[in-house]
């Protein structure tokens, strides 16, 4: 299924303790800060999600500082500067784990689905749109866009002479909102 198990282990493990949790348990203490000042950041993981304030893939996971590479942009799409951002991360800090972690009720999903957006957003919707076609279902539209995100990933570093793909696993997956869980896909 994964090549690394241990960490799609842990980032399932960390959303089922989020789902009942009151408060994030990943370490954010003046320790860990100085720790990763003084060592760099050795995260297990690169999330790329869409910058809508309740998708937090830090606590989401139940993971501290330095444990998880978020890049985040509207509708999590993967544009060049995301696939920069995936590359430093993958290459240079030797995360073998990326996903696309998409949500439901996105805005520019919605946005994307209703039509007639104008100005720089286009761009996303635009993008969004590719992924989506015609679909109208909120769920069914927000996990054709991460499928579209996870195709654009293994393409992108297909034969990167970096990031191995018998290394690396490229994942994707939908964060519910509502409730809290996150559904692999």
């Amino acid at each position: 299924m994964y090549v690394n198990k241990e960490i799609f282990y842990k980032l399932q493990s960390g959303n089922h303790a989020y789902v009942t949790a009151k408060i994030n348990p990943g370490d954010i203490s003046p320790a860990i800060r100085k720790d990763t000042k003084v060592n760099g950041q050795h995260p297990y993981a690169i999330v790329v999600t869409c910058s809508d304030s309740r998708v937090i893939p830090e606590a989401i996971f139940s993971a501290g500082i330095g444990e998880i590479f978020t890049i985040r942009v509207a509708g999590n799409v993967i544009l060049p500067s995301q696939l920069a951002s995936v590359e430093y991360a993958a290459a240079h800090l030797g995360c073998k784990v990326i996903m696309v972690l998409g949500h439901t009720n996105c805005g520019a999903v919605g946005a994307t689905i209703e039509g007639g957006v104008e100005g720089f957003v286009k761009t996303l919707t635009d993008e969004i749109k590719g992924a989506i076609g015609d679909e109208k279902d909120d769920f069914k539209a927000c996990q054709l866009n991460v499928e579209h995100g996870v195709d654009v990933l293994k393409k992108a570093f297909a034969g990167h002479h970096e990031i191995s793909e018998a290394e690396t696993d490229i994942i994707g997956a939908v964060y519910d909102i509502e409730n809290g869980h996150v559904f692999w896909l």
